[in-house]
């Protein structure tokens, strides 16, 4: 676990709204600069970066020290961006976190395949104790994670930091590489890793509420999981049949014809105490396995999921974040999986979310997979909203 820093946090107010978003192209031949201008002046508590794989990963976060000199900055690759139009592709967005509102302590978790779950609970209590008293002023509270997508270690991670941050309502995503699913990139203050976490504790003037929606409801279609490999997320036989023929049969498709708009439109959920998570489908193997996004166990009951309208179940879901009477949210700092954008491409949704994204000022990106709590999730829209701070 890397070293943590702490924004502090000046008396004077800053800002006027609560974060600070810029958005560049990847085609920009200084990014960095560019984007700092637009953030304006700090200090930043810290600054967030969500990168197009397209961009150049290593010099963007190498210059992002010298443009944001004493301020912790985390980036990651994503499966897409969320910006100022909606749904982006090819774009570098940036989120500051001004330190007249915000105290943020930040850390990298290194070596996922080899976690030690003890020592990164005992050192994020070491930490929040910290938090406590460098922020004492200020009332909210989350976390933040960003984790390599292709790590194949959110649940044990979400789990462990869910013990170590105790009340502290966590969110997070899984770091992307658009759809080609070959390698995704972190960076913490310049230094790019892999097979890697960033975890952001933050304290807020602001009022904040973390949040998680999907749009699927579970049918009576059922299946077994009989053989898979769990340490690879690969299913290799549904209900003692090779498993994408099964899942085909199941959907009355063509096995050969399965792919990417097809695990979005026809995703698999299983059954968590009361609730339904989904176990999203990242693609098919050369043996006709099927390889996921997330955990999944022999003798696990998936079942099929059906959608609701998903941007009709959007403007509800984030429309409900003012509440009766109470002030809309000033930004949504969100993580969207890459699997919802497929389905709401695919079903002519995406100018439509798109419109609902900018309408609420949503900024953020899309992930192979997110977080909320102790759980890594699939198929989700989960963030935090961030409201206008109270008059004082």
């Amino acid at each position: 676990m890397d070293g943590a820093n702490t924004g502090s946090a000046g008396e004077e107010r800053l800002a006027e709204t609560a974060l600070r978003v810029a958005q560049v192209a990847v085609d920009d031949p200084r990014p960095a600069e560019t984007l700092a201008r637009q953030l304006g002046a700090g200090p930043f508590a810290m600054v967030c970066l969500f990168a197009s794989p397209e961009a150049d990963f290593q010099a963007l976060t190498r210059d992002t020290r010298q443009v944001f000199p004493g301020t912790d900055v985390l980036a990651c690759t994503t499966a897409g961006e969320l910006g100022r139009h909606g749904y982006e592709s090819g774009q570098i967005m940036a989120i500051g976190f001004p330190a007249a509102l915000f105290t943020a302590i930040t850390c990298a978790i290194d070596d996922l395949d080899r976690l030690d779950e003890r020592a990164l609970i005992d050192a994020l209590i070491r930490q929040r104790m910290q938090l406590n008293r460098d922020a004492a002023d200020k009332a909210y509270e989350f976390a933040f994670l960003m984790v390599d997508g292709l790590s194949l270690c959110e649940e044990r991670l979400a789990a462990a930091l869910a013990s170590g941050l105790g009340p502290m309502p966590l969110f997070g995503g899984s770091s992307g590489d658009g759809t080609a699913f070959r390698g995704t990139w972190l960076s913490r203050n310049g230094a790019v890793r892999r097979n890697a976490a960033l975890l952001a504790m933050v304290r807020s003037h602001c009022p904040v509420r973390v949040f998680s929606l999907d749009n699927l409801v579970p049918t009576d279609v059922r299946m077994v999981v009989t053989r898979a490999s769990p340490d690879r997320r690969v299913v290799h036989e549904i209900n003692a049949e090779p498993a994408a023929q099964e899942y085909a049969r199941l959907l009355g498709k063509d096995p050969n014809h399965l792919g990417s708009f097809t695990f979005a439109a026809h995703p698999v959920v299983v059954r968590v105490g009361d609730s339904h998570h989904v176990r999203a489908i990242q693609q098919v193997s050369e043996n006709s396995d099927l390889v996921f996004f997330s955990a999944i166990n022999e003798g696990m009951v998936l079942t099929l999921a059906s959608h609701q309208d998903i941007a009709q179940h959007l403007e509800a879901g984030l429309g409900a974040l003012a509440g009766s009477g109470a002030a809309a949210p000033e930004h949504i700092l969100g993580c969207d999986c890459l699997l919802r954008r497929i389905d709401a491409e695919q079903v002519q949704k995406g100018r439509e979310i798109s419109d609902i994204l900018q309408r609420h000022r949503v900024v953020g990106f899309s992930t192979y997979g997110e977080q909320m709590g102790g759980l890594h999730v699939n198929q989700t829209f989960t963030g935090v909203a961030i409201y206008p701070p109270p008059r004082r």
